[in-house]
């Protein structure tokens, strides 16, 4: 990316540019050598600056811009730590009005819950404003609009978010007041279920519901659509496939909202299942990293094999078993029948717990997330291979259907 210098440059260039094409009239200066309405790299750091400045101190969210006082009041409720940004470039020029964007590196961590910091690259929306000797620092020349535009968009940094807190669980919701106690109280249940399988987990789960499957995407930085399907996902919060990065619960409420309570309670269980494990960037199979998440939050539920695994065995008796564990490309959402695919999974989860035991099919799930190859934990704990298993698997669906 180019430096501060060679901004300062670029923007020069930009004003002879525009005498030479708009005859004599030039834009008149402020006092502090900056157009009115340039891109503005210098204000835009010392604006920055500020921000961070009112995060780290705790500022009362009234000091700063109205546009970005949620970040501040966020902040204080989230108990935000090692915030930092960096102006990186310009994104885009001025417009008539003054408003550029720019990519900006930030850093952030929720105290008590994430033990590494989030880092990503930013686009924020400022604008280019006199300045104001009596107005707030923010006001020194530029004004930012906007945190999190194309992009990623962090949800604390996007927008206002209710909070609730226990020493287990940090839920934030871009919601009205009065959904965050529901996601809160999921939370909160998801944590004994999850240490009844895994006891050794110490709970720091976070569980973030953005106001939209699209603010979701957003979120993630992902493409529009990506998550629609989706009730809830499991992430780095930056993006990164560093396995101490912030790893967060995201909710996508269009979907997860249309599930019955214990529906609903299966889904939080299931996804806290991957923060407890911190598989949110491994690449073990995903039949055993989704089944096994299953298993641990149907292990109590009292529901029939009729109800949880319903649609893969309307799917046998149509089709007749599937040969092969299911795999990524069956797990793809454009693929349709994922609920089946997922039931499949924890089908095969159940069998092998069944040969190996519970602490059996933990040590596996561990192993192979920790690296090992499938078949030799197999045949060390259960003294199957995968061939063996998957027979074992399709058996059992064939019984189920019949």
């Amino acid at each position: 990316m180019a430096g501060l210098s060679l901004f300062l440059l670029l923007a020069l260039l930009a004003g002879v540019a525009l005498v030479l094409t708009s005859g004599p009239h030039v834009a008149p200066e402020r006092e502090d050598g900056v157009t009115p309405g340039a891109v503005d790299p210098a204000g835009a750091v010392r604006a920055l600056a500020a921000l961070e400045r009112a995060v780290g101190e705790r500022q009362d969210p009234g000091a700063g811009p109205e546009d970005v006082a949620h970040i501040v009041a966020n902040a204080r409720r989230l108990r935000v730590t090692d915030f930092s940004l960096r102006y990186i470039d310009a994104t885009a020029p001025a417009d008539d009005e003054g408003r550029w964007r720019a990519a900006v590196e930030a850093t952030w961590r929720f105290a008590g819950f994430d033990t590494e910091v989030a880092r990503a690259e930013l686009e924020v929306a400022l604008r280019s404003a006199p300045s104001s000797p009596s107005g707030p620092s923010f006001r020194d020349g530029v004004v930012i609009e906007s945190v999190g535009g194309a992009g990623r968009a962090p949800l604390w940094l996007a927008t206002a978010v209710q909070v609730r807190r226990t020493p287990e669980t940090l839920v934030l919701v871009a919601a009205s007041a009065d959904d965050a106690p529901r996601y809160a109280a999921l939370a909160r249940a998801a944590v004994p279920v999850v240490r009844r399988v895994l006891p050794s987990w110490r709970p720091r789960l976070v569980v973030e519901v953005p106001a939209s499957s699209r603010d979701l995407d957003r979120a993630l930085g992902a493409e529009p659509g990506t998550y629609a399907g989706i009730a809830a996902v499991t992430a780095t919060v930056d993006g990164s496939r560093d396995r101490g990065a912030p790893t967060h619960v995201l909710v996508n409420p269009e979907e997860y909202d249309r599930l019955r309570r214990s529906g609903a309670q299966v889904v939080m269980s299931h996804e806290a299942v991957h923060v407890a494990t911190g598989v949110a960037t491994s690449s073990m199979p995903l039949w055993l990293l989704e089944g096994f998440a299953d298993y641990v939050a149907l292990r109590d539920v009292d529901l029939p094999v009729s109800t949880t695994g319903a649609q893969i065995v309307r799917q046998v008796r149509e089709r007749g078993a599937p040969r092969a564990l299911p795999d990524v490309r069956a797990f793809d959402v454009a693929n349709g029948g994922l609920g089946a695919v997922y039931e499949s999974a924890w089908l095969a989860a159940v069998v092998l717990a069944e040969r190996a035991g519970e602490a059996g099919l933990v040590e596996v799930y561990e192993s192979v997330r920790d690296g090992e190859d499938l078949d030799a934990v197999l045949d060390r704990i259960a003294g199957w291979d995968v061939d063996a298993l998957t027979t074992a698997w399709r058996e059992r669906l064939r019984d189920l259907a019949a």
